[in-house]
């Protein structure tokens, strides 16, 4: 796959690929350096969905209804011929993106074989039967004699699922029985000589294990062709993009108040108590307390009051009365002021900044004597369950919080803290501390019938 800065060159060869790609080898195709990144966006949307759809326990059905809705959503294109190449590309972009360490490869594994298993689903029976014959699965089918032979087991099998077993059409497929360790687990298969007789409509889970071994082995030859070669000779085009993509932040800029409208500095406390998520929530209590934070304090709770409709003139006011018992008016002048004033685009490149998202500011690190970084991941379970409660979380909620950030769940962490500090559902799951605020003014007022 060769990125150029040009235009896709149009290719005759270019054949819409009508069955469910196995990604095996790389599109020769020209990518514009746009479509490269989009396009890799766009998947990205559909893989943290899916993420998010099994972090909320959703059901096989419910699973099955939002890949369809999330495909359809992102992965379209303008041009329906293009439709395979976007699929395709964005496949083996997102493989840079997340060869890189063993748990940004975790977590890649995990959602594109969620996704290739529904995706398989929605196939046909002769396009399924068409991608097994392209895996060259160690199994065969089970001939009517031996169906006949052990129908009476499979029927027993079909019935402790609550199934039927339709002798008429039935196609069975007999593999090692170590092939299909799931089916195995599940009590839903009949062994037998060391063989599991797998239904047709089984067939998924023989498939999803296969395409789930050769990508784990794919990303793998990928970290090591990346470290070595590639990463280095593209170190000034392409390296900072997929760098970056992993912790991208794929909602609305928060960078203007819009739907916020404007507070004022004597609106700080009032909103922090009922508003504030818990990461914002606890940077504002820290300079309450020390009258000081961190510059990485600074930024992430500056730039939030920013977004939420702090004025540059009350931003500089709350951050000199704040700092006042420790450091002069002078002093804050010289050292602190500026960086308040680049922050709102009035100094230095004249950049007008973005508020930190859940993402980055999950993946920041703060050190000995910071207050910044998502405190789901970073606070003690200890301290956690305190902050929690001080928000007025109930001890139930507080361990299904809990639950979650076990499972390095850390943005449904926050999401069913939303949800039980607001007494209201959060469908879309928290992705940005300004929509935290945005989402429980808007509940808050409609509670109220005024401004909260």
């Amino acid at each position: 796959m060769e990125v150029v800065q040009s235009h896709r060159k149009p290719s005759s060869n270019n054949v819409a690929v009508s069955t469910l790609p196995l990604y095996r080898s790389a599109p020769l195709l020209e990518v514009r350096l746009e479509d490269f990144e989009l396009f890799a966006m766009d998947r990205l949307r559909v893989l943290k969905g899916i993420s998010d759809g099994l972090g909320r326990g959703k059901k096989p059905e419910e699973m099955e209804k939002l890949v369809a809705d999330l495909w359809k959503a992102n992965m379209r294109h303008p041009q329906a011929n293009e439709e395979a190449n976007k699929d395709i590309i964005s496949h083996f972009v997102l493989r840079l993106v997340y060869c890189r360490t063993e748990e940004l490869r975790k977590w890649f594994l995990s959602m594109e074989t969620t996704l290739f298993r529904y995706r398989f689903r929605f196939e046909s029976s002769e396009a399924q039967r068409a991608l097994m014959s392209e895996f060259k699965l160690p199994c065969k089918a089970v001939s009517n004699a031996e169906f006949e032979s052990v129908k009476d087991k499979l029927g027993q099998v079909a019935r402790s699922m609550g199934q039927t077993l339709a002798a008429a059409d039935a196609i069975f497929y007999k593999v090692p029985f170590e092939e299909v360790p799931e089916l195995v687990a599940g009590r839903r298969v009949f062994i037998y000589k060391g063989h599991a007789y797998v239904a047709m409509n089984q067939v998924v889970s023989l498939v999803v294990t296969q395409f789930r071994s050769y990508l784990s082995k794919a990303l793998i030859l990928t970290n090591r062709k990346w470290t070595s070669t590639v990463r280095e000779h593209e170190k000034d085009r392409l390296a900072p993009i997929v760098e970056a993509l992993c912790t991208s932040y794929l909602g609305p800029d928060y960078s203007q108040p819009n739907e916020a409208g404007e507070i004022s500095v004597k609106d700080i406390d009032h909103f922090a108590k009922t508003s504030f998520p818990l990461c914002m929530r606890h940077l504002f209590e820290k300079v309450r307390e020390d009258h000081h934070l961190k510059h990485g304090g600074r930024m992430q709770l500056g730039l939030f009051l920013k977004g939420v409709g702090l004025k540059l003139d009350d931003a500089l006011a709350f951050w000199k009365a704040e700092f006042a018992p420790k450091v002069s008016a002078e002093r804050f002048d010289k050292e602190y002021a500026y960086n308040i004033r680049h922050n709102y685009g009035r100094e230095g490149k004249r950049t007008d900044y973005t508020p930190y998202s859940c993402q980055k500011i999950i993946s920041s690190t703060p050190g000995v004597g910071d207050h910044h970084g998502c405190p789901y991941r970073h606070f003690s379970e200890e301290n956690l369950k305190a902050a929690l409660v001080r928000m007025g979380v109930s001890s139930r909620a507080v361990e299904d919080v809990m639950d979650k950030v076990r499972n390095r769940h850390y943005q449904l962490a926050c999401t069913l803290t939303f949800e039980a500090v607001h007494g209201s559902s959060c469908d879309a799951g928290i992705n940005h501390p300004n929509q935290y605020f945005i989402d429980s003014q808007k509940i808050l007022q409609s509670k109220n019938g005024s401004v909260a």
